[in-house]
């Protein structure tokens, strides 16, 4: 969501997103010695069909940033504590959160054979952070000095970018920001080949990166093919020969591939297999924890929410029975969440919401009456029909409409693209759901990146000014220390303002075949494509 794989917003009901070598523990094995492996083998991976042209700057949901991930490689990356790792940058030094020096790891080619260099991470962030470009990360670039004068078309080059050599650039920020280097390992920092230029839109299309696998073909809404790149110069090598990404219009049929062979790693059981996945699949079953979260969205800009009284929203959240859904419909594949923050992340507390993700009907009914009641006593939530969403909304919505007698119902797109297409075109009638998985494991992932008025991810028009203000002094904390702990004061506001409702974390309840083995999941919730071996 994945936002993100901006961040990524999560396709499914149990999610995805990212990171190719981000070394996620937990799920899958180490590899089967007793079986022999085919070092060209190629598998496939159940995916849905990615929103935008796959264009690192413009990948803001799950479908796109996994495959994004598969060919590009950035300057950095995270381990499974959330600890900086390079991958194609060699160092990345500051003394005063300002001004940093990169140093890029020589040798490093694109896919097309031309060299990686400053250049090919300065043009790619100038041309991303270019309203002509119309790329749906571009605020991710805000941080940079010049960004404002890009951004409101007074210049094309942030002036904030400037190359040593081929092989060092620096980067000056508007104002120091702590925590400037977790941003980086999101993919929007991807650099982009000379190539891209003359035709962007044939290049997402058919991209050319500089990751682990190459590019092969994408028949739209049927599958994408990558292949190994031999020449790779990054830490994470792929183990096989390739992947298939095999789009599918509803898990459940995915699940049945999985089952008879014809589908070798999903990355979300449906709800409505979680009964059985486990004896199904026995130890090829994966249940494992990961840093997203689920909530339900407000689009602020309807007519039905302009000027709401939080208390309304307050209300409707402590109408949804948390602990019983997630213990009957998802099988307790997800934990209730007590905030705006996924668990895994640095900041993360526990209860940050108080009571307003606490089920109590008749506080509920209070509070939506004291708030002035839901304009027409009817609210409806939308959702993806392609990631097994159907059944959870509809329990949520007989929560609300026991708890209050507010009438809701469920608003069903066709699959994650038209969702996200309708999320875009502010077109979303009420309420919608919504997944965030992290892009970097730093509290203001979830806080600034969805709920700053001007961040790509704040699709339903949350606007409040003392939260920006507060955002803007977390930003410019002296430590990341200090940052985190301004963050973390920040959460515990939002119950006051309630920009969406919090539901429950995410967990990776999934599976693989018999024909591979090597397969785990990052923290990301992803499938680490590189490490998965295939047998003969």
């Amino acid at each position: 969501m994945r936002g993100a794989k901006s961040a990524k917003w999560v396709a499914i009901a149990a999610v995805v997103a990212l990171s190719a070598t981000a070394c996620g523990g937990g799920g899958g094995d180490d590899g089967d010695t007793k079986a022999a492996i085919d070092p060209d083998g190629t598998f496939s991976v159940e995916v849905g069909e990615p929103q935008n042209p796959l264009q690192p700057a413009n990948t803001m949901e799950s479908n796109g940033s996994i495959v994004i991930k598969s060919l590009f490689s950035g300057l950095v990356d995270y381990d499974s504590t959330g600890k900086i790792t390079m991958v194609n940058a060699d160092s990345v030094d500051t003394k005063d959160n300002k001004t940093f020096t990169v140093k890029l790891k020589a040798g490093w080619k694109f896919h097309d054979g031309t060299p990686v260099t400053s250049e090919s991470y300065i043009k790619a962030w100038n041309w991303a952070a270019n309203p002509d470009n119309k790329q749906t990360n571009s605020f991710w670039f805000s941080d940079i000095k010049g960004y404002d004068e890009v951004s409101g078309g007074k210049a094309t080059e942030m002036s904030g970018l400037k190359a040593v050599d081929d092989t060092t650039f620096t980067i000056e920020l508007s104002k120091a920001l702590p925590y400037f280097v977790y941003k980086l390992g999101y993919e929007v920092f991807d650099p982009l080949p000379e190539s891209f230029y003359k035709d962007p839109k044939a290049a997402g299309e058919k991209p050319v990166g500089n990751g682990p696998y190459k590019f092969v073909s994408w028949d739209h809404k049927k599958q994408i093919v990558v292949e190994r790149n031999d020449d790779y110069q990054g830490p994470n090598k792929a183990k096989n020969g390739g992947v298939v990404f095999k789009n599918y219009a509803q898990l459940e049929t995915a699940y049945q591939d999985l089952k008879s062979g014809n589908l070798d790693v999903m990355r979300q059981v449906a709800p409505r297999d979680l009964p059985v996945y486990k004896q199904d699949l026995g130890d090829r079953a994966v249940d494992q924890s990961y840093s997203a979260i689920q909530t339900i969205a407000v689009a602020f800009y309807t007519k039905q929410w302009k000027d709401i009284d939080p208390k309304v929203l307050q209300g409707l959240s402590m109408a949804i029975d948390r602990d019983t859904i997630t213990k009957t419909v998802l099988q307790g594949t997800r934990e209730p969440a007590t905030g705006w923050v996924a668990k895994g992340v640095l900041g993360y507390t526990d209860n940050a919401a108080g009571d307003v993700t606490k089920y109590d009907p008749a506080k509920a009914k209070a509070l939506i009456k004291e708030g002035g009641g839901v304009p027409g006593n009817k609210i409806s939530i939308q959702y993806n029909a392609d990631g097994g969403h159907k059944e959870w909304v509809e329990a949520v919505c007989g929560s609300i409409t026991n708890a209050t007698g507010v009438q809701c119902s469920g608003d069903s797109k066709a699959d994650f693209q038209a969702d996200t297409n309708a999320r875009d075109a502010k077109q979303v009638k009420s309420l919608y759901r919504s997944g965030w998985v992290l892009d970097y494991p730093f509290i203001s992932n979830f806080i600034r990146d969805l709920f700053g008025t001007k961040s790509d991810g704040n699709q339903g028009g949350f606007s409040n000014p003392e939260i920006d203000k507060l955002i803007t002094q977390a930003d410019s904390a002296a430590s990341l220390e200090e940052s985190e702990k301004l963050y973390q004061e920040i959460e515990k506001k939002l119950p006051e303002y309630m920009p969406s409702i919090p539901l429950w974390y995410y967990k990776v309840n999934a599976g693989y075949s018999e024909k591979v083995s090597g397969v785990k999941y990052a923290q990301d919730g992803d499938p680490i494509l590189t490490g998965v071996q295939v047998k003969k």
